[in-house]
C-alpha cells in the first residue's frame, strides 16, 4: 500500500500524507445489510457527564458489522470487494458465501476481489482462510487470533499486525504475539492466515489540526500547564516540571507495573513482550 503525498498549495498540505487506497475495489459501497448507525457519545456516560476527555466532534460514520468468529464452516465464499472502514485501521473484505450469506471480515494483505476463502476444519492454509491452530503450519503468519474457543478473534486485528505459531505441545500452541509476547493458546482456537492489510497506516501524517478533529479527537491539554486543582502536575512558576509524571487521578506513569498479578491468563504467558528492562 503506497502513501500519497501532496503538492503543498495550502499550509495544511505541506506535510500531509494519506493512503492511496490502491488496494480498494473501485466503486464499492457499504453493504446495507451489514451496516448500522453509529451514535457518538462525545465522551459522555449515560448521565450525560463527561467520563472520557479529548473525545468530541468527528465526521458522521456508519458501523460495518465485521465477522470475527468465522464459524461459517465448510462453505466457500467469494471476496466481492475490498473496502475502507472508518472504524478501524485495517481494510475489510465483503464475502459472499455459496449459500447466499454475506459478511465482512478483516482483509489480509494480498487478498483481492474474486478470490475464494473458506473457514473450518480441512481448509487450505492460504491467505484469508480461517483454521484451527492445530492445523496451521509452524512458522506461519496469522492474524485475528482467538484467545478462547468460539469467543471470536480479539488479537492481531490492527493494520499490519500478525502473530506467528512457533510450536505445539499437548493441547496448546505457542504463539508469538505482535507485541513480542509469547503465550500458549488452545489448539481449538481459530486464526486467519496472513498479515492484516494497510501496513502503511502508521506512516500517515495528518498535516493539520483540523484533520484530527475530523477523526473525533479534541485537543489534549498537558497536565503540567494546568492548575494544581486540576492536575497533580499542575501549578508552579514558569515551566515547572510538576513532579513525577502521573495521570489526572494520580496514577504514576513511566515504569509502574499495572498488570494484575493474579490475572487468570498470566499462567499461559511463556515470555513477556520486549522491554527496556
Amino acid at each position: 500500500m503506497a502513501v500519497k503525498t501532496y503538492n503543498p498549495i495550502t499550509p495544511g498540505q505541506r506535510f500531509k500524507t494519506s493512503n492511496s487506497f490502491a488496494d480498494l475495489t473501485p466503486g464499492a459501497t457499504p453493504e446495507k445489510s451489514l451496516t448500522t448507525g453509529l451514535t457518538k457519545s462525545g465522551g459522555r456516560n449515560n448521565q450525560g457527564r463527561r467520563s472520557m476527555r479529548y473525545i468530541g466532534g468527528g465526521h458522521k460514520q456508519l458501523y460495518r458489522i465485521v465477522d470475527f468468529k468465522r464459524n461459517h464452516d465448510g462453505v466457500p465464499a467469494t471476496v466481492k470487494s475490498i473496502e475502507y472502514d472508518p472504524n478501524r485501521s485495517a481494510f475489510i473484505a465483503l464475502l459472499w458465501y455459496a449459500d447466499g450469506t454475506k459478511s465482512y471480515i478483516i482483509a489480509p494483505k494480498g487478498l483481492k476481489a474474486g478470490a475464494q476463502v473458506m473457514s473450518g476444519e480441512g481448509a487450505a492454509p492460504e491467505v484469508g482462510n480461517t483454521l484451527f491452530l492445530k492445523e496451521i503450519p509452524l512458522g506461519t503468519e496469522i492474524h485475528c487470533i482467538e484467545m478462547e474457543p468460539g469467543a471470536g478473534a480479539n488479537m492481531a486485528r490492527g493494520a499490519g499486525s500478525y502473530g506467528m505459531i512457533t510450536g505445539r505441545e499437548g493441547k496448546y500452541a505457542t504463539v508469538k504475539m505482535p507485541s513480542g509476547e509469547v503465550r500458549r493458546i488452545l489448539l481449538t482456537c481459530r486464526a486467519t492466515m496472513g498479515v492484516v492489510s494497510n501496513s502503511d497506516h502508521n506512516l500517515i501524517k495528518l498535516g493539520k489540526a483540523g484533520r484530527n478533529r475530523w477523526l473525533g479527537r479534541t485537543p489534549r491539554v498537558r497536565g503540567v500547564v494546568m492548575n494544581p486543582v486540576d492536575h497533580p502536575m499542575g501549578g508552579g512558576e514558569g515551566r515547572a516540571s510538576g513532579g513525577h509524571p502521573r495521570s489526572r487521578n494520580g496514577q504514576i506513569a513511566k515504569g509502574l507495573k499495572t498488570r494484575d498479578t493474579n490475572k487468570r491468563s498470566s499462567r499461559l504467558i511463556v515470555s513477556r513482550r520486549n522491554s527496556k528492562g
